[in-house]
């Protein structure tokens, strides 16, 4: 009933920028946090940054500074533009969003298919 499509991964070298998008759809009522996690290998998934609808944002200590989440409610899109990427940012960034489907009273958590980044050095 609802999709999470991310798009922007890719490979850039360290000191680079890239943009990620992800766009929900579906029966969706309303949305509350959007946010972004990622998993290197052999590592645990970890949150990268997160917004609330009121536009509150939260940023792990290692991309402060140089990530920003921002999201567009009347798309349904949250974005994270990365800038000065290092070797350590390698992972795969899941998008992640609690949404409300119409016809339902609870919430759900949903989750992205999940894309690739890779900063060479």
């Amino acid at each position: 009933q609802v999709q999470l499509v991310e798009s922007g991964g890719g490979l850039v070298q360290a000191g680079g920028s890239l943009r990620l998008s992800c766009a929900a759809s579906g029966r969706i009522f309303s949305i509350s946090a959007m946010g972004w996690y990622r998993q290197a290998p052999g590592k645990q998934r970890e949150l990268v940054a997160s917004i609330t609808n009121g536009g509150r944002t939260n940023y792990a200590d290692s991309v402060k500074g140089r990530f920003t989440i921002s999201r567009d409610n009347a798309k349904k899109t949250v974005y994270l533009p990365m800038n000065s990427l290092k070797p350590e940012d390698t992972a795969v960034y899941y998008c992640n969003a609690d949404i409300r489907t119409i016809g339902s009273f609870t919430i759900g958590h949903y989750w992205g298919q999940g894309t690739q980044v890779t900063v060479s050095s």
